[in-house]
């Protein structure tokens, strides 16, 4: 009869270790893929910052280059003085009043058609960092918490227009908060417990 009580507690303890040791390796596991995921989600979220401010200095760089008032004001006196220019060459060369102003007006669209060219090269500039953001952007509309994928969609729908400068700052500070509300430690039960008897 003893042999048989101390089977069965050797039994008992066994199948108890092995219960212990299974829930252990599984929790380890979990918290293994835990610590990945958001490893992952913090760097994708960086590539998404990173491709959202290279899109506002290429659409500031546009704004500087070719779209201030001191910009316009240089291309308006650059056409007249092309203008002039063109004028003066074809009176000199004999041209009639009618002859000069054609030669003249020629000169004026030559120039503003190599400014238009330019300025649609700088504003393909653009294009590049708002792929990367797009590329980004795939993985963390597949992420597990909808406030990313849902701070995603706002911060993509913001970059449809990145003039909006206010709306892109809002989106990206809610993009900003929701993925650190996601990368946050996880608290563990006891902790949880004792914040809400404490609370």
């Amino acid at each position: 009869m003893d042999k048989l009580i101390e089977l069965a507690s050797t039994l008992l303890s066994g199948a108890f270790i092995a219960v212990l040791a299974a829930w252990l390796t599984n929790r380890s596991r979990n918290r293994q893929e835990q610590q990945n995921e958001i490893g992952a989600l913090r760097v994708h979220a960086d590539a998404m910052t990173v491709a959202v401010m290279e899109l506002q200095g290429a659409a500031a760089a546009n704004r500087l280059l070719w779209e201030g008032p001191a910009e316009r004001g240089r291309a308006f006196l650059l056409t007249l003085l092309a203008f002039a220019g063109g004028a003066a060459r074809a009176r000199i060369a004999g041209g009639t009043d009618v002859q000069s102003g054609l030669v003249g007006f020629g000169q004026a669209a030559e120039l503003l058609s190599r400014e238009r060219v330019a300025s649609k090269q700088t504003v393909a500039a653009v294009r590049e960092p708002l792929a990367r953001a797009a590329t980004a952007a795939a993985p963390l509309m597949r992420c597990s918490d909808p406030a990313v994928v849902a701070a995603t969609e706002q911060l993509l729908n913001a970059l449809s227009d990145v003039e909006d400068t206010a709306r892109l700052e809002a989106a990206l500070a809610a993009f900003g908060r929701a993925v650190n509300t996601a990368t946050a430690p996880r608290l563990s039960w006891w902790a949880r417990r004792r914040a809400v008897s404490s609370g």
